[in-house]
């Protein structure tokens, strides 16, 4: 889809520069929906959660919302008191340009944690903000809530639900922070769909569990990860029932759309080269097979390996191994891609020139095979290069 594409019927966006970053910038966003909204979010699990997570999380108890305003630049986290002041602030003047009720209004924050945010600049540009909003705006959001992303990360879809044509739009920021439990990162998704609250909750739920929180960049977890989902309901569709053909592909959709911007954000992993699919089989439960993929995704010797191209399976075993889980070595296998590199408790590297290739390729697949049970899981995870470290090691300053 072009830029001009991205748009769901009841929706507008936008994105303005108000200072926050200091070097011109778009640093502040907002999703806006004509109705109020059905709404449902996933949170960070950190213990020391930023401040516009406290609001929203609370907020959306209510399962309504009809805009998020979102800042980059500065994460308002461990802000005190006064950071979840800031955040109320920034949705009541988000409210009062809107004309819409305060507690319908979502806050999110993405940037350097710990520094005081400069709300005075946020609300001076709220209502420049509101005024610039546009069903065409989604682009406009999606460059306003960027920190050190390389790109901008959007997926839309289309489907038809009873003859009713149903649009789905999400956007998405990450970089760098990224880790299992809600990936470090920003996700929003609006679509027009008539759905009712229990329904979408559990769609939603399902699918950021087998994207969001299937990633891992580092293995950081962020003060301020956030996803949120906003349906209007205009277009229609006869409300689906849970199980139903309707709420399946419903559901299957959500997946393909934020698995785009789950793997889009592995991409764009700060200093990544490539995307490590790990897939895991044959586990003797679903836990055990989420431990051994993100043993192997967030192992820093593993993901240094495959930057350097470096068919070290020695460590990608040693990963696995330090579960301490009762594995057979003799039962395991592990592939790359389709070349059987240990079997039998033994490495197979002959096939050497196939090897390099595989190596060598920006997307490689790791597929370990345990023969335990019916456990399976699947992680995207990205390469460990030398610039992960200079982005991070000068960051704050």
């Amino acid at each position: 889809m072009s830029e001009a594409n991205y748009s769901v019927p009841g929706f507008m966006a936008g994105g303005i520069s108000v200072g926050i970053k200091g070097n011109g910038k778009p640093d502040l966003g907002l999703l806006y929906s004509i109705k109020p909204a059905v709404a449902c979010g996933m949170f960070t699990k950190n213990s020391f959660s930023a401040a516009p997570v406290l609001v929203s999380r609370q907020r959306l108890k209510d399962g309504q919302a009809q805009a998020i305003i979102v800042n980059s630049g500065n994460a308002n986290a461990c802000n005190g008191e006064q950071g979840v002041a800031n955040a109320i602030a920034m949705a009541r003047a988000c409210a009062k340009e809107l004309k819409i009720e305060e507690n319908l209004v979502l806050v999110a924050s993405t940037g350097v944690i710990g520094q005081p945010l400069p709300v005075d600049k946020i609300l001076k540009g709220v209502k420049r903000l509101v005024s610039e909003l546009t069903p065409e705006g989604m682009g406009s959001f999606e460059r306003a809530i960027m920190t050190t992303d390389r790109w901008p990360k959007i997926s839309c879809r289309k489907i038809a639900l009873g003859g009713k044509e149903v649009t789905f739009c999400g956007m998405a920021k990450g970089a760098g922070m990224i880790q299992p439990q809600m990936a470090t990162m920003l996700a929003f998704v609006v679509t027009d769909l008539n759905i009712g609250y229990p329904e979408l909750k559990k769609v939603f739920r399902y699918a950021v569990d087998r994207t969001f929180n299937a990633i891992s960049v580092d293995g950081c977890m962020s003060t301020n990860d956030s996803v949120i989902v906003m349906a209007n309901g205009l277009a229609g569709n006869k409300l689906p029932k849970e199980k139903s053909a309707d709420f399946l592909r419903i559901r299957e959709t959500l997946v393909c759309l934020m698995e785009d911007l789950a793997k889009d954000i592995v991409r764009d992993g700060e200093g990544a080269t490539k995307v490590l699919e790990v897939k895991v089989e044959g586990a003797a439960s679903l836990s055990e097979a989420k431990r051994i993929a993100y043993a192997i995704g967030n192992a820093n010797l593993v993901k240094t390996a495959f930057f350097g191209q470096d068919p070290n399976w020695g460590r990608i075993i040693s990963a696995i191994g330090s579960l301490g889980l009762p594995l057979d070595a003799k039962r395991v296998r592990l592939y790359l891609d389709d070349l059987l590199i240990f079997s039998q408790g033994v490495g197979h590297t002959t096939e050497e020139k196939h090897l390099h290739e595989i190596m060598s390729a920006p997307k490689i697949t790791i597929t370990v095979k345990l023969e335990r049970g019916k456990g399976v899981w699947r992680i995207f995870a990205s390469d460990l290069s030398f610039d992960y470290v200079k982005i991070n090691s000068h960051y704050r300053t």
